[in-house]
């Protein structure tokens, strides 16, 4: 599974943290664009970004390339991420992730057990 990294906050802890949960992950620190083109062009399976609203600038460019249908707002100030939620996003077929920095370490583990649990 390959991962791009965009939005506007928290890049490198994001990747970091991806990485602590599952290592064979491989991820890629892009510019919101370039994130976006890469799942666009099939070189990455999923994007997640971060900024201080969870849909603006985390989500902004993804959803203008891939459509608002591949993209879901996982959290936003004052609404925490819900596993069940996500795991309907990611069952739906979703590519772009973005949530608030603050609830990265929160938001990033129940992107990837969705991820993982869905493969099949």
């Amino acid at each position: 599974m390959k991962i791009v990294i965009g939005g506007q906050v928290e890049k490198k802890e994001i990747e970091k943290l991806v990485k602590s949960i599952n290592p064979a992950i491989e991820t890629v620190i892009k510019s919101d664009l370039d994130a976006a083109m890469a799942i666009k062009t099939g070189k990455a399976d999923y994007y997640l970004g971060a900024c201080h609203t969870g849909g603006g600038g985390a989500l902004a460019m993804a959803i203008t390339l891939l459509g608002g249908d591949l993209c879901q707002t996982v959290s936003m100030p004052g609404k925490k991420p819900n596993e069940s939620a996500i795991f309907k996003a990611v069952e739906s077929g979703k590519k772009a992730y973005g949530f608030t920095g603050d609830h990265m370490e929160t938001a990033v583990p129940m992107i990837l057990k969705a991820l993982e649990q869905n493969k099949g």
